[in-house]
């Protein structure tokens, strides 16, 4: 069982409160929790996008195979063959814990899949039954990226089943919600991941843009616009705080919905999708969009336009 302090501090990494976490003092270096939580710190300078504060966190000359894991993690494709090397040299080596092993499969998997190696991060992470909670997580969310919402779930149930309070459990499963608009007990579109938001975002020890952004999401797509708008307006101000532009991408994103679907003046979603655009080129919904707008002159130049008719009296 985790500790206090090291529960805390996995609460904080999987909730996305990376600027909180990465603030946080290290215990003794004779804790047992020291390796778990200066792993956590790697990890969360490495989601905020600062490499060099991740990698100097890590031990030099480590033997440790999920330092060397998030090492190779940060080294983007040129640490795809040593994740491959090290997935080998967990196998059958009883000398390393189980959850540093399962570390290196989620690090691993993580990187597979950012370099398009899809495949190979589902045969990293396992399968049904196979995978713990945090490699069932991501496992479901490579589902939901391949459109296959029931095969996410069906990843998601048995490791729910048997740790239903998870934290990156309970977050995949509401990830699923909104991709399925699942009603869950109560009957109302989306209930699941409005359950887990509204519960993360009261917690008073969390303070983390993402739970807000998420909340905002659920809230759009149910139709809450102005509440939506709010805990936009809510995680802006939190990351402003922090000095933190990651995330400020997902935020615009949804402010770029929010504001075109509610009915405010166009030039705001203008002005907001400028932003987005200029300062986030590769954000998922700038790429999409440009793409299609591409596909759409593409098509449009085929077709000439005939000349205008004239009445003959």
């Amino acid at each position: 069982m985790s500790s206090p302090e090291l529960y805390y501090i996995k609460q904080q990494f999987t909730l996305g409160a990376y600027p909180a976490l990465v603030s946080l003092p290290l215990p003794d270096s004779s804790s047992s929790d020291y390796t778990p939580i200066l792993l956590y710190k790697v990890r969360a300078h490495l989601a905020l996008g600062d490499t060099p504060s991740a990698l100097a966190l890590i031990p030099n000359d480590t033997v440790n195979v999920a330092f060397r894991a998030a090492a190779a993690l940060a080294r983007g494709d040129e640490g795809l063959e040593t994740l491959r090397d090290l997935c080998v040299e967990i196998e059958g080596d009883e000398d390393t814990e189980e959850w540093e092993k399962e570390l290196v499969r989620v690090l691993a998997g993580t990187a597979f899949v950012r370099a398009g190696e899809i495949e190979e991060a589902l045969e990293t992470l396992g399968g049904e039954g196979k995978a713990d909670d945090e490699s069932a997580a991501l496992l479901s969310q490579i589902y939901l990226s391949l459109a296959r919402p029931a095969l996410a779930q069906k990843i998601l149930a048995p490791a729910l089943k048997a740790n239903p309070d998870a934290l990156v459990l309970q977050l995949a499963e509401s990830a699923i919600s909104l991709v399925t608009g699942s009603q869950g007990t109560s009957g109302e579109p989306y209930a699941p991941a409005l359950s887990f938001y509204n519960e993360q975002v009261a917690n008073p020890s969390v303070s983390s843009a993402a739970l807000l952004v998420g909340r905002a999401v659920v809230r759009i797509l149910r139709g809450e616009l102005s509440a939506a708008q709010s805990d936009l307006e809510e995680a802006e101000a939190v990351l402003t705080r922090a000095q933190c532009e990651r995330g400020m991408n997902d935020m615009l994103a949804a402010m770029v919905v929010a504001a075109s679907l509610g009915g405010t003046k166009r030039g705001d979603a203008d002005q907001l999708w400028s932003r987005l655009s200029s300062q986030h080129p590769s954000h998922p919904m700038v790429t999409d969009i440009s793409a299609k707008e591409l596909l759409f002159d593409e098509c449009a130049s085929k077709f000439e336009i005939p000349p205008r008719a004239i009445a003959v009296v």
